[in-house]
C-alpha cells in the first residue's frame, strides 16, 4: 500500500481568511486534501485585513487546534498592532514565529514542508520541521516583504535601503531562502529577482482564480453598486502599497453629476482613507464582502480602480488584478512602467495602463470608458478571456502538484 503524503504547511494567514494570501493558502491546501495528502497547518489567528484578532476567535486561548475537513489547523494568538508601524510589524512577525514553536512539536510526521512568505520567519521554522523529519522543503513567496517594506515607506522615519538594518534583513532572508529545496514566487518579475535570493531552484507558481466563483455569466446586481451613475470600484486591501494620495488627487478631478467612487476593504490605512473622504458623500466605503459575495460585487462595477505607487515595481503581483479581470468588466491602473501588471495590462487589452502619475491621464481613460460602452464591454471581455487562459485555478494547481510531488 502506498504510503500517504504528510506536508507541513505553514503560513501566518489561513482560513477564515477569505482575502489576499490567506485565501490562496486556503485554497491550496483544500486541492492537496482533495488529492489524498494530509495537511497539519501551523498558522495563526484571523485577523486581516482588519488588523485585529477576529471577534469569534479574541476569547480562546492562546494554543488552537482545529479541523478543516481533514486538515490539522493549529493556531497561535500573536500579537496584532492597531497601527502596524515598521517596528510593531517586526514585534508581530517575532511573536507568531516564537509562538509556533510549540505548534511544531505536535505534528508527528511530515514528508514535505511548505512555508508561505510573508512571514520569511515562517521559512525558519520550515527549516526546523525540515530537519527534524529529514523533509523536503519548499518555499512559495507571496510577497517580499522586506524589499516591501522599504519600498512602500513604512521604514521611512527609520532605516533606508542601503543602510546596516537594510544589509542585515537582506543576508538574513537568502540563508533562509536558501535552505529549501525548490522556492516559488507569484510573478516572473519577482522570479528574477528571487533567483537573487537563493541557491534553491526557482519555480514560477502564480495566483489563479477560479472562473466560476468569478462569474459575469451568474452574477447578480450587488447592493453597494445599484445606483444610475457610472460606477468605479477599488475593492481590497486598503494599505501602504496603494497610491491613496494620487486617488484623492482623482477624487478632486472627478465628476460625480456622473461618476460615484465606492470602496469595499479594509487595512492598515482605512482610518486615514475614511478620514480623507469624509467630505465627498459621492463616495462610499464598505468593509470586506464574503467571498461567496464576490462575483457579485466585481461584476456590478463599471470599471475598477487601482491605483499603486510606482515605486513598487517586483515585489508583488496584486492578486485582485485577478478578480478584476474576471469579472469582464475593463480596469484603470496606474504604477510602475516595469510592473508585472502593466505586462499583464498590455497581453491583455483588458483596461488602461498608465505608469505617469498624472491625473488627467486618468480622467481622460474614464471618460473614454463612459462614452464609449462598447470599447469597455470589448475591454472586459479581453480581460476575462486573458485571466481564464492564463491563470484558472485547476490549470496552475494541477501543474504545482505534479512538480510538487517530484520532490
Amino acid at each position: 500500500m502506498k504510503k500517504r503524503t504528510h506536508i507541513t504547511f505553514i503560513g501566518l494567514n489561513f482560513y477564515p481568511e477569505s482575502t489576499a494570501i490567506g485565501l490562496y493558502s486556503t485554497q491550496l491546501t483544500q486541492y492537496l486534501e482533495d488529492h489524498d495528502i494530509q495537511l497539519d497547518v501551523i498558522t495563526a489567528f484571523p485577523y486581516y485585513p482588519q488588523w485585529k484578532i477576529a471577534k469569534e476567535y479574541q476569547n480562546k486561548k492562546s494554543y488552537l487546534k482545529e479541523e478543516l475537513g481533514s486538515i490539522h489547523v493549529y493556531r497561535y494568538k500573536q500579537y496584532v498592532p492597531a497601527n502596524p508601524t515598521f517596528l510593531k510589524r517586526i514585534i508581530h512577525i517575532l511573536s507568531f514565529t516564537w509562538g509556533s514553536f510549540r505548534n511544531l512539536w505536535k505534528i508527528k510526521e511530515c514528508d514535505i514542508v511548505i512555508s508561505i512568505v510573508p512571514f520569511t520567519s515562517a521559512t525558519l521554522l520550515g527549516y526546523i520541521q525540515k530537519r527534524r523529519f529529514n523533509a523536503k522543503s519548499w518555499i512559495h513567496i507571496q510577497d517580499f516583504e522586506f524589499d516591501a517594506a522599504f519600498q512602500s515607506g513604512l521604514t521611512k522615519s527609520g532605516e533606508q535601503k542601503g543602510g546596516i538594518v537594510y544589509r542585515l534583513l537582506m543576508w538574513i532572508e537568502k540563508s533562509l531562502f536558501s535552505k529549501a529545496d525548490i522556492a516559488s514566487t507569484i510573478s516572473h518579475t519577482m522570479i528574477k529577482k528571487l533567483e537573487k535570493k537563493t541557491t534553491a531552484p526557482t519555480y514560477f507558481l502564480p495566483n489563479w482564480i477560479d472562473e466560476k466563483q468569478i462569474d459575469p455569466a451568474f452574477a447578480k446586481a450587488h447592493s453597494y453598486l445599484t445606483s444610475s451613475k457610472f460606477k468605479i470600484l477599488y475593492s481590497g486591501n486598503i494599505g501602504d502599497k496603494q497610491d491613496w494620495d494620487f486617488f484623492m488627487k482623482f477624487v478632486e478631478a472627478i465628476d460625480f453629476e456622473r461618476f460615484e467612487i465606492v470602496i469595499v476593504g479594509d487595512g492598515s490605512k482605512r482610518i486615514w482613507l475614511e478620514e480623507a473622504i469624509a467630505g465627498y458623500p459621492e463616495i462610499t466605503l464598505y468593509p470586506p464582502v464574503a467571498y461567496e459575495e464576490l462575483s457579485d460585487l466585481l461584476c456590478s462595477a463599471d470599471t475598477h480602480i487601482l491605483f499603486q505607487k510606482p515605486e513598487v515595481v517586483d515585489t508583488v503581483m496584486p492578486s485582485k488584478i485577478l478578480g478584476m479581470m474576471a469579472s469582464a468588466k475593463p480596469s484603470i491602473i496606474t504604477g510602475h512602467a516595469q510592473s508585472e501588471v502593466a505586462t499583464a495590462m498590455t497581453d491583455a487589452q483588458g483596461g488602461f495602463y498608465s505608469s505617469e502619475k498624472e491625473v488627467d491621464t486618468v480622467i481622460s481613460q474614464l471618460e473614454t470608458l463612459i462614452n464609449n460602452p462598447e470599447i469597455a464591454k470589448e475591454m472586459g471581455t479581453k480581460a476575462r478571456q486573458y485571466v481564464v487562459s492564463n491563470f484558472a485555478k485547476n490549470q496552475i494547481l494541477d501543474a504545482f502538484l505534479e512538480q510538487l510531488m517530484q520532490l
